[in-house]
């Protein structure tokens, strides 16, 4: 009986330790994947923090520390018992195509560790991807950086003083989504503006020119920008009753910045709309 009793034991006891080791694997408890990446194959989340706005060192494209602020996401990944780990590299290899595949890239790199870089949606999300334990673990630091939004809507009062004294005004406050040339409800505002310009002014004629910043092929530019000019119009002709021979769209891409291309601020303010008199 003692045998059987002993026998019994050890077969609970295997069943507990199995079960507590399925338990173990299991992602993290309230824990998930980051929207824009998922993870590599065999793994299970081992550990997770989200803060709504925090701050992360991450390093440049020449190897220095800056600080990025922002949504903070930390998750820590481990290999399930009895699979076949991936090498420290083939992690970080997997990681950098993923980005360049949705247009972001590789922004440093050095052994074990890469920081990656994506622009999607009006925000830059930074990436630091951390693989050690020979493959057995890796840990990703995500940082999702809001761009600079221009709240500010300018009335038709500022939009015809800014004609008369320079020929053009820049509109902000005309939104599109990532990639898009539909003009988004939130445009309402600025469209309502430039329609009373125009109802205010009979005899104004207006070129709309959509501008772009520099991410991206120059020639997808220019039709983007162009196809987003043709948008406002249709908007301003259909919505505002604004007869279409008094609006020209034209689109030049990248070709005239009104800011630097080398800050998040710089590209937001060159991502805009003019209105340029005839």
């Amino acid at each position: 009986m003692k045998r059987i009793g002993k026998v019994m034991f050890g077969i609970l006891f295997g069943l507990l330790f199995t079960a507590g080791l399925a338990l173990a694997q299991e992602d993290m408890p309230g824990s998930k994947d980051h929207p824009l990446l998922t993870r590599m194959p065999d793994f299970y989340i081992s550990g997770y923090e989200y803060k709504e706005f925090d701050q992360s060192d991450f390093l440049n494209d020449k190897g220095e520390d800056i600080k990025i602020e922002g949504q903070k996401y930390h998750i820590e990944y481990e290999i399930m018992e009895e699979k076949k780990a991936p090498s420290e590299l083939q992690i970080l290899r997997n990681y950098e195509n993923a980005i360049k595949k949705i247009g972001g890239s590789t922004v440093y790199e050095a052994p074990g560790e890469t920081w990656l870089k994506v622009e999607r949606g009006g925000k830059t999300t930074w990436i630091y991807v951390y693989a050690h334990c020979d493959g057995e673990c890796y840990e990703l630091t995500i940082v999702e950086k809001q761009a600079m939004v221009q709240e500010v809507v300018a009335d038709a009062q500022s939009l015809a003083r800014d004609i008369s004294s320079t020929g053009h005004a820049s509109v902000y406050g005309i939104h599109f989504d990532f990639n898009e040339a539909i003009v988004k409800p939130e445009s309402e505002l600025t469209l309502k503006e430039i329609a009373k310009l125009l109802k205010q002014e009979p005899n104004l004629k207006l070129y709309v020119v959509g501008h772009t910043d520099n991410v991206g092929e120059i020639t997808y530019n220019m039709k983007l920008s162009l196809a987003r000019a043709e948008a406002v119009v249709k908007a301003l002709a259909e919505k505002y009753g604004v007869a279409q021979n008094r609006l020209d769209p034209y689109g030049v891409g990248p070709l005239v910045p009104v800011a630097s291309n080398e800050t998040e601020e710089g590209r937001t303010l060159n991502r805009r709309v003019e209105l340029v008199k005839e």
